[in-house]
């Protein structure tokens, strides 16, 4: 039996934050997978080695882990006074799905140096020596975030001594800022859907816990540790080797996304992975980072450690930075009561791999709280540019 050759693609492997993944360029994508739809998912989902039933995706670009089973498409800006169109795909690992419901702000950060070297951005808005301010149209969410990449010699600065915990080695620090980023336009309605600060989630079989249900950067469930039995300096094994407390998690996960309105029935949430993500948190306390990092109770405001696609995170994702900096600011949360409550526009939080520090200014209107915007920083590296190669058959119905 013969079978036919390969197709190859031109793409680009790069890491963006705590994250890696899989560039394109959409004009370089088959004609058939430039539109939206099932050839699409079916290339990216061969792109990345998925489905892999046994869950480590050696057939392709993925990691076989949530931080590293990621695609982004760009394309000049079709937005007026916007340099890229950026829309992100998450692949599943053991099932045939692609999640593009949500952003990843990790990879965020590789989207504008990506943009700059591939000839996305104007050439005269590069300069020869500076940051080049990058306006990336967020196609998932319908938002705009501000990429400030520095350039030296006209070329994207990659390296640094700017240091990202979760990141083994330090490069070139990228700001990032997420501008107007509750989804107070987008499904499910305002920034706190259920218009509380708090809420009783009532969880079938588990009970009920007090939650802040917030949509800011990412729809996000913010939970107490306490109450699900934890201290808030968990690691990665201490709960992704532990099914019975994963199943827990997500199916408090689905039922606060009915809660927040992102889905009409219980049934919905296992085809919406991505969004909404969980978290807990806790007040500071001082443990050993998973990169045997000595973190002490005064290093953070607060600690936080979140789950993606089912699995604790190494680190912490982008869009949840976000809502942290978001809820910390908002007086009343359990994330600002956990940091200590009152006002404040910054707050550093302690996560599985270290800390970081985020910001947001909100405010209150008409008794609605909103947030002009959200600011990280990130670093970004190209780890390899040249052509994916997948069998032909995935661009057949």
């Amino acid at each position: 039996m013969s079978f036919a050759p390969q197709i190859k693609i031109p793409a680009t492997y790069m890491r963006g934050g705590t994250s890696k993944g899989v560039f394109f360029k959409l004009e370089d994508l088959p004609p058939a997978a430039q539109q939206p739809g099932k050839i699409r998912d079916q290339l990216l989902l061969r792109v990345i080695g998925s489905p892999d039933p046994y869950g480590k995706q050696i057939d392709g670009m993925g990691g076989a882990s949530s931080s590293t089973s990621k695609t982004v498409i760009l394309s000049k800006s079709q937005q007026p006074d916007h340099d890229v169109d950026y829309l992100f795909g998450q692949v599943a690992i053991d099932r045939p799905f692609v999640d593009w419901s949500g952003n990843c702000g990790n990879l965020t950060a590789g989207v504008g140096s990506f943009a700059i070297s591939n000839g996305l951005v104007d050439s005269s808005r590069i300069l020869e020596n500076g940051i080049c301010t990058v306006r990336i149209w967020q196609v998932n969410i319908q938002k705009t975030i501000i990429a400030h990449v520095p350039i030296v010699n006209g070329q994207v600065q990659e390296l640094g001594d700017f240091e990202l915990d979760g990141v083994t080695f330090p490069a070139a620090e990228v700001q990032i800022e997420f501008l107007d980023p509750a989804d107070d336009d987008a499904e499910g309605g305002a920034m706190f859907p259920t218009g509380h600060l708090v809420d009783q989630l009532v969880v079938p079989e588990y009970g009920t816990f007090e939650a802040t249900l917030i949509k800011a950067g990412i729809p996000t469930i913010f939970l107490k540790a306490e109450d699900l039995g934890y201290q808030g300096t968990e690691l990665q094994e201490d709960i992704n080797s532990d099914p019975v407390a994963l199943a827990k998690f997500e199916t408090i996960r689905a039922y606060g996304a009915l809660k927040m309105g992102l889905i009409s029935d219980i049934t919905e949430a296992a085809q919406r992975q991505h969004t909404p993500k969980i978290a807990f948190v806790s007040q500071p306390k001082a443990y050993v980072s998973s990169g045997g990092k000595a973190i002490t109770e005064l290093d953070t405001d607060v600690l936080v450690r979140a789950l993606s696609m089912g699995k604790l995170h190494h680190a912490m994702m982008g869009t949840v930075a976000v809502s942290i900096a978001t809820a910390a600011a908002i007086p009343g949360t359990l994330v600002n009561l956990a940091a200590g409550g009152g006002e404040r526009e910054a707050v550093r939080f302690g996560h599985p791999s270290g800390t970081l520090r985020v910001g947001a200014q909100a405010t209150q209107e008409n008794g609605e709280w909103k947030v002009k915007k959200a600011i990280m920083s990130r670093s970004a590296r190209v780890l390899m540019e040249g052509w994916i190669r997948v069998p032909a058959e995935v661009l057949k119905e």
